[in-house]
């Protein structure tokens, strides 16, 4: 038996492994829905520059998208950013731009953003964003080229061109935050959410 007890399904407007895998991992039964948003036309419309309030703006307009479709549905929508200093990263889009982020991020500290925000009938009802600070070792250009060669086309899946939960972790001497956080999704701050909406049975 499932811990969700809303009327409606939980959506997760999002097909992010990780994000679907921490949901299912803390019980809850969702659909997982695309949200089909412009995130870079939505960022540069925007104007802003602060890493934490992009991913949260991110977050809200796919939370909205979705939960425009489903009606007296929670959606949950969420968003990563990594920064490195006051440069902003995105996916890269092969592996020569995976190479040049990876390049700039070794033998540095970044900060991973990730926000959450959750919709209902087209209004956000939560926000969230939390941090967690990475510190990449030091790395050879043939580690970087060993790494990319291991991690494939998985590269262009995350933001800073590497995933935690595979081979990413061999790229890190030091990490500060939570697990959730890294893998992007803020599931402590979100769960309370539910629970204090009485979505969920624990």
């Amino acid at each position: 038996m499932g811990l969700w007890r809303g009327k409606t399904p939980l959506i997760l407007a999002s097909q992010s492994s990780a994000r679907k895998m921490l949901l299912a991992n803390a019980g809850l039964e969702f659909e997982a829905v695309t949200a089909d948003i412009d995130e870079r036309g939505i960022q540069a419309a925007s104007k802003l520059s602060d890493p934490r309030e992009i991913g949260l703006l991110l977050a809200r307009e796919k939370a909205k998208a979705v939960s425009a479709l489903h009606p007296g549905s929670y959606v949950i929508g969420a968003d990563q950013t990594l920064a490195l200093g006051t440069r902003l990263f995105n996916k890269p889009s092969g592996r020569a731009q995976a190479l040049a982020q990876l390049r700039d991020l070794a033998g540095n500290s970044h900060e991973l953003n990730s926000a959450v925000a959750v919709a209902k009938d087209g209004k956000i009802v939560f926000e969230d964003v939390s941090v967690a600070r990475m510190t990449m070792r030091r790395m050879s250009e043939a580690e970087l080229s060993a790494y990319l060669d291991a991690a494939g086309d998985a590269v262009t899946k995350s933001v800073g061109a590497y995933q935690l939960e595979g081979f990413g972790i061999h790229l890190f001497e030091r990490i500060e935050g939570d697990h959730f956080t890294i893998l992007g999704l803020p599931l402590l701050p979100l769960l309370a959410f539910l629970r204090s909406e009485q979505l969920i049975a624990v």
